[in-house]
């Protein structure tokens, strides 16, 4: 569009949209000048009254033709002079984010109902839906401790028929309906926050379904682009449509980066109850696994609009898959080496005793039950932990409170420690003040951490800070970007993510505090610096008795096949367990099961090609996502260009 018919456009406009518009730019401007000094959140009630002009204009029936030109109007204009509200004086004012969000919250819930009740009225769009729901459906079950686990190879069938027979907007519709099913049944246990989270009820509420709806938008991202890639012309098609199951490792790869990570429901994770299955994770990984599912299922699609031998050669597929991997899989674990903990006796490995003493979570943070908390922990350590133990591990937070504030409870530890002649790690948080400001929000850093004490050490002990906090529970996305998040109070941790990955002697192991032992890139780093066992205390007693505990340890056990990690997992209230660095498990707890488990770690004497490979994978695939996409658009207007000529 040239500068001339953009202002021709412009001289179109009804004289009452443009009398609106001026009325918007101009309270905002004034406002704009009225606004407070003191940086942060304020309240101001006149930028309120750009939602009475909206809604006054709603009635002038030529400003509203069309209709979302009031409302795109309406909302870049707010957000413009709320944007520059915050570049200016690094604060914003909280009526005016309401009067920017909710109205157009509102707005697109209502074209996205619109369109559903479009969708829901047409026969195909309700085919397509059954079968996508169908496919996801079976997925969900396919994670631990549900059963599906190897069937996933044929689960996602109907999907990629849906995809391959329907137009795009029909996939969109299905793909997103039947993924709010299946995050849902992977994500219901957050509703269990409600029963213990400070932060109201229908605020966690909302979160969950805000939680899977975003989700459900990385299948919605795969639905589209197949859909796209499906219906180009010629060279275009062949050569992207076979590389669509990178491009979909590549999704979940970004959904594990960055803020908003959220490594939990990888396709890859569906083998877990099977160890066999689980073997070639050494080589090719979470995402070769990942790759694999996605492109067995597609061929299978690919293989109901074939005929003859072909059509059985592809029907074959997950079958090859499935055994290739079981050989490989039982070939490996074969030799001696791969028994269960094998040279335990070893004097190297190291005597761990893990406390799980199931305190509940609602009663976890009540101060009048702090002192009767420590005490059931410490006694079970006394009571239960065997002499000549080496390690003693206390869960995530197994003090519940900042531990400077405790000084009686350091000395009971470093005393528990000389008396036992054992280290002792701990959970509880701390924190460090920054800042004498009253005004500043973050005066204080609080840490998510862990703590060891050594054996005739008198000094503070060593510190570990998680460093991977869990996005709206432990800290809001992007508060360091965008220092003015740091004033919203959602009932999160507001932690600080830690730096460091220690290493710790004389046996080489790594503490991670729960979501820290998911990430691939901290065990690697860990074990580049020579780490041979990794230590994971949590505390999954947020979820109640549900799946998440089981699919947290399922993660855990393919980190580490992985990468040949031994892990000593313990858990305030289960599943605690020992991993050797193939998988095997020993002593696994129940849920709520007040118990002290104890046996000797072989440390890690493996190698695996991923642990090499994995930092190129995970950034490749990084790349191809993005290349993908690139060329996806790029091929289409090339073929757009190439049919208006």
């Amino acid at each position: 569009m040239t500068t001339e018919q953009f202002l021709n456009k412009i001289k179109s406009f009804p004289r009452a949209y443009k009398i609106y518009a001026s009325i918007l730019v101009a309270i905002e401007f004034v406002l704009f000048f009225l606004r407070p000094q003191t940086p942060g959140l304020y309240v101001q009630a006149g930028q309120l009254l750009p939602i009475v002009v909206l809604v006054s204009f709603l009635f002038v029936k030529a400003a509203r033709r069309p209709f979302s030109r009031l409302f795109n109007t309406y909302g870049i204009t707010l957000f413009a002079f709320l944007a520059l509200d915050y570049l200016t004086r690094s604060h914003a004012g909280l009526n005016q984010i309401v009067a920017t969000f909710i109205p157009m919250f509102i707005y697109w819930l209502v074209v996205f109902g619109r369109w559903n009740a479009k969708m829901y009225r047409q026969k195909n769009a309700l085919v397509a839906l059954a079968l996508a729901s169908i496919s996801w459906l079976l997925v969900a079950f396919a994670f631990p401790p549900l059963p599906l686990g190897p069937a996933i190879l044929i689960t996602l069938v109907p999907w990629f028929i849906v995809l391959n027979k329907y137009n795009r907007e029909t996939a969109v519709f299905a793909t997103f309906w039947a993924s709010m099913i299946y995050n849902t049944i992977n994500y219901y246990w957050i509703r269990n926050v409600m029963n213990v989270e400070t932060a109201p009820s229908g605020l966690i509420f909302l979160g969950l379904i805000l939680l899977v709806a975003y989700l459900s938008m990385f299948n919605v991202l795969a639905s589209f682009v197949y859909s796209t890639v499906k219906n180009l012309k010629g060279k275009g098609k062949t050569f992207l449509l076979p590389l669509f199951p990178i491009f979909f490792a590549g999704i979940e790869m970004v959904r594990s980066s960055g803020d908003f990570a959220f490594p939990w429901s990888h396709l890859g994770y569906a083998f877990g109850n099977h160890i066999e299955l689980i073997q070639t994770l050494s080589i090719i990984g979470v995402f070769g696994y990942t790759i694999l599912i996605v492109a067995s299922n597609q061929v299978v699609a690919y293989a109901f609009s074939q005929k003859g031998r072909k059509k059985l050669a592809l029907f074959a597929v997950p079958f090859v898959i499935f055994i290739t991997l079981l050989i490989h899989g039982s070939c490996v674990l074969s030799s001696p080496e791969a028994s269960p903990f094998y040279n335990d006796q070893n004097n190297e490995a190291p005597s761990i005793a893990m406390v799980q003493p199931s305190i509940a979570q609602g009663a976890k943070w009540s101060k009048q039950r702090f002192d009767s908390i420590v005490t059931k922990t410490f006694n079970m350590v006394k009571d239960s932990v065997q002499p000549g133990t080496n390690l003693i591990l206390l869960a995530e937070t197994a003090i519940p409170d900042h531990i400077r504030r405790q000084p009686q409870v350091i000395r009971q530890l470093h005393q528990m420690a000389n008396r036992m002649d054992a280290s002792i790690l701990t959970g509880a948080l701390d924190y460090k003040r920054v800042s004498m400001d009253i005004n500043n929000p973050r005066r204080f850093e609080i840490y998510n951490a862990s703590f060891l004490f050594t054996p005739g050490d008198p000094d503070f002990p060593q510190r570990y800070v998680k460093k991977h906090l869990v996005p709206f529970s432990e800290r809001i996305p992007f508060d360091e970007v965008f220092p003015i998040l740091n004033y919203v109070d959602l009932g999160e941790g507001d932690f600080v993510p830690g730096k460091e990955t220690p290493v710790y002697g004389p046996y080489n192991w790594t503490p991670y505090i729960c979501y820290d032992a998911i990430f691939g890139d901290i065990i690697r780093e860990s074990i580049r610096k020579g780490s041979r066992l990794m230590v994971n205390i949590t505390n999954d007693g947020w979820f109640g008795k549900s799946t998440a505990p089981f699919q947290h340890l399922n993660i855990v056990r393919h980190m580490a096949v992985s990468y040949g990690y031994p892990v000593a997992r313990l858990a305030n209230s289960g599943v605690s367990a020992f991993i050797d660095q193939y998988g095997h498990y020993d002593q696994n707890t129940k849920i709520f099961e007040t118990r002290v488990i104890q046996r000797k770690v072989p440390l890690k004497t493996r190698s695996t090609f991923y642990t090499v490979i994995g930092d190129f994978v995970e950034n490749a695939l990084l790349w191809f996502f993005a290349i993908y996409l690139v060329a996806m658009f790029a091929l289409g207007k090339l073929q757009k260009k190439v049919v208006r000529n």
